[in-house]
């Protein structure tokens, strides 16, 4: 019985008390989901993907888009396409409370139509064109590139560049099987280089990828093409709107 006594003290001690009313302040109900978010007014979000998120800031800075909020999902998505719209609708399903206007700075990227049907449900704008390298140069000079043959270029951007090893060279197996490079890059002829920023030393690297895969090389200085134009006008209307 002594001991039951003791025990029961010691629980009574240790015993987590819920906080009185008059101590619920707005982050403690926020954490037991009881408030919701506050409305961010006059911001957007951008959801975007990882790979962007340099250029993305670039376009903000220089263009003084102060009231430009930006989140992004992994760059490596673009490896699973098929995951895309799935990402893209739970990152707009989390902050759509807190923000008036949403946009999704991707292109199609390899979904098939699918990530535009989801942002179309979703009520929410996304990049137009098949991917970054069509919006980098231009979506109309891009379509005309590929209209008239040119269907044999690799492209390459400043970030796949960089990242050259880890979104190509190993995840296609190239670093464990060399004898793929043949099978994977046969029927191309050349590497293009879409650079967005002028950097001697990323075009040295560019060249190198060109010699890695056997392919020629081509350098284009796009800049950030259509993105930057997509950023400025949707600046634009969420600042007339608000």
């Amino acid at each position: 019985m002594a001991r039951r006594g003791r025990a029961a003290r010691l629980q009574g001690r240790v015993a987590v008390r819920p906080p009185s009313e008059s101590k619920l302040d707005e982050s403690s109900l926020t954490e037991q989901g009881l408030a919701a978010p506050k409305l961010k007014t006059g911001r957007i979000l951008l959801i975007a993907c990882g790979a962007l998120a340099r250029e993305i800031l670039d376009i903000k800075s220089n263009g003084q888009l102060d009231h430009i909020d930006l989140t992004c999902l992994p760059a490596k998505l673009h490896l699973y396409p098929d995951q895309i719209p799935t990402a893209v609708a739970a990152a707009v399903t989390k902050h759509r409370a807190q923000y008036e206007q949403i946009f999704v700075v991707y292109a199609d990227c390899g979904t098939g139509g699918t990530l535009a049907s989801t942002c179309k449900k979703l009520g929410v704008e996304m990049v137009a064109g098949p991917h970054c390298y069509s919006f980098f140069e231009g979506n109309e000079g891009f379509g005309q590139r590929t209209d008239n043959g040119e269907i044999t270029a690799f492209y390459l951007t400043d970030f796949l560049v960089k990242q050259f090893d880890a979104f190509i060279w190993r995840p296609m197996g190239l670093d464990k099987n060399p004898e793929l490079l043949e099978m994977i890059f046969g029927n191309y002829t050349t590497l293009v280089y879409q650079s967005q920023v002028n950097d001697p030393d990323l075009v040295l690297r560019a060249q190198h990828c060109a010699e890695r895969l056997g392919l020629s090389f081509e350098h284009r200085h796009t800049g950030y093409g259509d993105l930057k134009t997509t950023l400025h006008s949707w600046a634009g209307s969420a600042s007339s709107s608000s």
